[in-house]
């Protein structure tokens, strides 16, 4: 069977097992609507449901982009400047040690309810993973390499750019996957603080009014983006580093 017919055999299996529950207990709709009713929300709202999925995703794609790029910044700086390493990485913890949910109002403040507060949400959700499994893989490289690389008379960028880099891609790519799967999370929980657009926004508005289809059509738009974000990503990391270990075991 072909891997790329698996995910919608589960997700048939999902959607039969949520119709079962609920003709099983006898579901209100204001509790769980059925997968047929959450399917006739999605084509009624269909524009507002679009309108509000583009804002999110720009918050997240953004917010991505930028927090990918600080963390590989990051990364280089801790394994080439030592002397700075202590210093630094207490703060990188402190951000990971503090619920994002608990910084989401100070952030609404300083940076207001427009698109930079969703963002810089997104940047802190996703930033953790991707300077630590980059930090990892060029602190891991293969010694050996190290050494033959310096003893053929390479410098520290032609040694970063042929054999830390390259050795670092398969650990960053762990990371990127782990991204690109909890960027929503920042970028909802900032609309859910204060915001007046977004899927996040809609989630709360049809909540307050018991739209509960249209709330979990908000929903399912949401997870759609994330499993299709997660595969095209996956996909994409596969075909640029062909050399991760999980590629050619298959």
């Amino acid at each position: 069977m072909k891997d790329s017919i698996k995910p919608f055999i589960v997700l048939s299996g999902l959607l039969i097992l949520w119709h079962a529950l609920v003709v099983a207990f006898a579901m209100p709709a204001y509790i769980l609507p059925g997968p047929l009713e959450v399917a006739n929300s999605m084509v009624e709202h269909a524009s507002l449901l679009w309108e509000h999925t583009l804002v999110t995703l720009s918050e997240m794609l953004l917010g991505l982009l930028l927090g990918v790029l600080l963390g590989i910044i990051l990364a280089l700086i801790l394994v080439y400047f030592t002397a700075l390493r202590p210093w630094l990485l207490p703060p990188l913890l402190i951000t990971q040690a503090i619920p994002v949910f608990a910084l989401a109002p100070i952030l609404m403040l300083w940076f207001g309810y427009g698109l930079t507060s969703k963002v810089v949400m997104t940047i802190l959700v996703i930033f953790f993973p991707v300077a630590t499994c980059c930090y990892d893989g060029l602190r891991h490289t293969h010694q050996g390499w190290l050494d033959m690389a310096q003893t053929m008379g390479g410098n520290r960028f032609a040694i970063l750019r042929h054999i830390r880099w390259p050795a670092a891609l398969p650990a960053l790519a762990s990371g990127l996957r782990v991204a690109v799967v909890v960027a929503p999370i920042g970028a909802v929980v900032g609309e859910w603080v204060g915001s007046s657009a977004g899927l996040g926004y809609l989630m709360l508005q049809a909540n307050a009014r018991l739209w509960v289809d249209q709330m979990f059509a908000a929903l399912t738009v949401l997870a759609f983006c994330s499993v299709t974000l997660y595969y095209t990503t996956d996909r994409l990391l596969r075909r640029l580093i062909p050399w991760q270990p999980e590629t050619s075991q298959e």
